[in-house]
């Protein structure tokens, strides 16, 4: 993750073509918009390598996105551009490919708005993170309709910059936020400590560790930040499961 980029407030449009997408990335990165602050959502990306590892419908049944996400390759796009591209099963609304901080955050923290009870989904879980109801409902209904969310996260002074980037660029349903994603670690965790609060209070303190250990370990691999989180939350669901208050702490009984 690049550390000197200062990421404090998220822009948000909505886009109907792909192509629109892919142009509209190209400017925000010639722009200097940081590739690990710019998130996609969508479900009708079209691609040059296959997608591969669907959840199938029995992985559903049996606990959704609860049982992790099977991440897939999507480099004949833009979208090869970005960080920690892949699939997610999105109750509510079926497979949806999430490119950027969004998939590792959905991934994990939010989940327990994913699959929920009935009227959880997308929609909650936007608005856990700081979307408006209203907002969140539209973001999932123009997803499920064929169209494409997209989230760059900019430097406060640069907000008015980059919101007028996206309307040129033909987004729709533009909001901003006033704050950026939640991020689990800038660069490493030098200790549970350093783990982000929305990251945090979902992890019990045992769970925790676990996630420094793997999120490190991955880091160091690759030193890609939204990578280590995807694997730090894959190793928490085999581990664990999440309680009645959305907290991953009932470790599971090896076989």
């Amino acid at each position: 993750m690049n550390q000197t980029y200062k990421a404090e407030r998220t822009v948000c449009a909505v886009f109907k073509e792909q192509q629109q997408i892919d142009s509209t990335i190209r400017r925000l990165l010639d722009r200097d918009v940081s590739r690990d602050h710019i998130s996609v959502m969508g479900q009708n990306f079209q691609s040059e390598t296959r997608i591969s590892g669907f959840l199938t419908k029995k992985d559903v049944i049996l606990g959704g996105l609860r049982s992790g996400a099977v991440f897939g390759s999507l480099f004949g796009s833009v979208l090869g551009l970005l960080t920690g591209v892949g699939v997610l099963f999105i109750p509510f609304v079926g497979p949806v490919v999430a490119a950027g901080p969004i998939g590792a955050l959905l991934l994990g923290a939010t989940s327990g708005a994913l699959a929920g009870s009935a009227g959880a989904g997308l929609a909650s879980a936007l608005a856990t993170i700081g979307f408006p109801e209203e907002k969140a409902a539209i973001y999932q209904t123009r997803i499920q309709a064929g169209e494409f969310v997209l989230m760059a996260e900019v430097p406060m002074d640069r907000t008015g910059e980059i919101q007028l980037l996206l309307e040129s660029a033909g987004g729709k349903e533009v909001h901003i936020t006033d704050s950026a994603l939640p991020h689990a670690c800038e660069g490493l965790c030098e200790g549970v400590d350093k783990i982000s609060p929305e990251v945090r209070n979902h992890l019990s303190e045992a769970a925790q560790k676990d996630f420094v250990e793997k999120y490190n370990e991955v880091y160091q691999q690759k030193e890609d930040a939204i990578e280590a989180e995807k694997a730090a939350w894959d190793t928490i669901h085999e581990r664990y499961e999440e309680d009645e208050m959305g907290v991953w702490s009932k470790q599971k009984v090896s076989a």
